[in-house]
């Protein structure tokens, strides 16, 4: 399969799920993914996302050489939608390196503190920053205090969320 090309054919998932079965735990095919991914062709950028997200959640090991640049890309808004999305998607069921913590954690505080942020990435954030507190517990009274500030305006989905991790405390 020409992974570029089956993107360029048909956006769905049934498209998504078969380049992900495609490349399955290969690290070449992954490789071909990725450098997709880091391209700068948006539409092919938010396409290989979405793949890039099942791919990870069934071999997540795939994503190590990687994790610093798909840290980095969180910060670049000018990236489709799709890809800050996916990535943290990914990375909320993730161990992530004790050397990328403190860069994901300014990324995720900065999401769930913008008003203008989409409700996915915050809602990942949350996520991402409780797992976070279990190794850093200092980090839990800013995001509580946010939590607080932040959930009489924001939607359900991220009040629901806010709620499970202040009653977990």
């Amino acid at each position: 399969m020409n992974i570029r090309q089956a993107l360029l054919e048909e956006h769905s998932k049934q498209q998504t799920l078969a380049i992900a079965s495609y490349i399955g735990a290969s690290p070449e095919r992954f490789k071909v993914l990725m450098s997709i991914f880091m391209g700068n062709e948006p539409r092919l950028t938010q396409r290989s996302a979405w793949a890039l997200s099942y791919v990870i959640r069934k071999h997540p090991s795939l994503m190590g050489p990687y994790l610093a640049q798909t840290i980095d890309l969180l910060s670049d808004r000018s990236q489709p939608s799709a890809v800050p999305r996916n990535i943290l998607r990914v990375l909320q069921d993730m161990d992530v390196p004790e050397a990328l913590q403190g860069k994901l954690m300014d990324v995720c505080f900065g999401f769930i503190s913008d008003p203008a942020a989409m409700i996915a990435l915050k809602a990942f954030s949350l996520t991402i920053l409780h797992n976070l507190s279990r190794q850093y517990p200092e980090i839990l009274p800013e995001l509580e205090l946010i939590i607080r500030d932040r959930r009489d305006l924001e939607t359900p989905a991220f009040r629901s969320r806010a709620r499970k991790i202040l009653n977990r405390r």
